[in-house]
Formats: C-alpha cells, sequence, structure tokens
C-alpha cells in the first residue's frame, strides 16, 4: 500500500501507539489501513455417493480439479459465499449445507471454509471459471491432478466420514508453504 484509501496521501509501515504489529498508517488523516486474513468458502456437494468437481479455468492452477470455491463477498455469510461460488462455477445449487472443513494458512493469510451439501436433482454445469465439471465416485477422484491442499485434505476427511457416517466439523491449521506438502520439497 502506497496511498491512504481515505485521503489520498501517502502512507507509512509502523506500529501505532497502543498496537503490536506494523501496520499502513497515514500521518495526514491518521488512517490505521488493518490488513486481515482473506476468507475461502466453497461446498463439497454430494450427489448418490459421488462428488461434483471442477477443473478451473483460470489461475491458480488452472486445468487442476478443485471443489467449487472462491474468495467471500462483503454483505453474506459463509454459507451464502458458498452457495454462491458453486452456483458461480459449477451451476449448480445445494441443499442442507453444514460446516464440514475450516483451514487455517497463516503463512499466506487465507482461512478456507467448506461446506458438504446435497447437489439439487444432481444437476450442474460449467461456469465462468470453470473448463469442466463432473460427479466423481471416491476412488475415480483424479488426486495427482488437485489444484490446492485443502481440497485433497476436504476429500480425504469426507471418504473416512462416510464410511463411518459421520461428519464432524474438522478443523486444521497448514503451516507449511502453500503448494509444498511436508516430505515433497
Amino acid at each position: 500500500m502506497k496511498y491512504c484509501c481515505e485521503c489520498g496521501k501517502g502512507v507509512v509501515f509502523k506500529i501505532p501507539a497502543d498496537d503490536n504489529r506494523e501496520r499502513f498508517i497515514c500521518e495526514h488523516c491518521d488512517t490505521i489501513h488493518y490488513q486481515n486474513p482473506r476468507v475461502v468458502v466453497g461446498c463439497l456437494p454430494v450427489y448418490q455417493g459421488k462428488i461434483l468437481l471442477c477443473l478451473r479455468a483460470i489461475e491458480p492452477r488452472k486445468g487442476y480439479w478443485t471443489l467449487p470455491a472462491g474468495f467471500m463477498e462483503n454483505g453474506e455469510s459463509t454459507e451464502e459465499g458458498a452457495r454462491r461460488e458453486t452456483l458461480e462455477e459449477a451451476c449448480a445449487s445445494v441443499s442442507e449445507p453444514q460446516l464440514y472443513t475450516v483451514f487455517d494458512l497463516p503463512r499466506i493469510s487465507q482461512v478456507y471454509m467448506f461446506y458438504r451439501g446435497n447437489l439439487v436433482d444432481g444437476k450442474y454445469g460449467v461456469g465462468a471459471e470453470t473448463l469442466e465439471s463432473g460427479l466423481y465416485s471416491p476412488e475415480d477422484i483424479p488426486w495427482q491432478r488437485l489444484a490446492f491442499p485443502v481440497v485433497g485434505q476436504t476429500l480425504r476427511f469426507y471418504i473416512e466420514d462416510s464410511q463411518r457416517g459421520e461428519y464432524p466439523v474438522r478443523n486444521e491449521v497448514i503451516s507449511y508453504p502453500w503448494g509444498k506438502r511436508p516430505g515433497k520439497g
């Protein structure tokens, strides 16, 4: 950040009085510009034991498979955002969504929240950010072509939980560098 969005003057990066972190501060109008983690919301849509996946048409990870998800917008709840992203990316709706996984990624200042829900009438399509979408049984998931570690972990949790018929809310902190798993370089 170079300029204050309140008055247009230059900003400095320092610790404000009564704070403990560096922030962008406008010394002209005294505005403190807080930067907080971004929230990514999405769904794990299920239909007759199969999971809806989308092939990404955009970067990052264009050409890789993911669950329908994206950044939460102002003025919506996490569930509303997850439903919106599912509609935008897969032309699909989910019923009875339940919060399922929450991943904290402090290294990249993001939080991921996936809802598990039923794909309404098994209907889906291809949105503007998707090259292809399809229903996959657990044994057919393209594991080597998944876009993000949190997607793979959500799918592993779902497969494990499906065998028990119980779906607790899962929460994990992922502290390794984005795209690199322990022992994978």
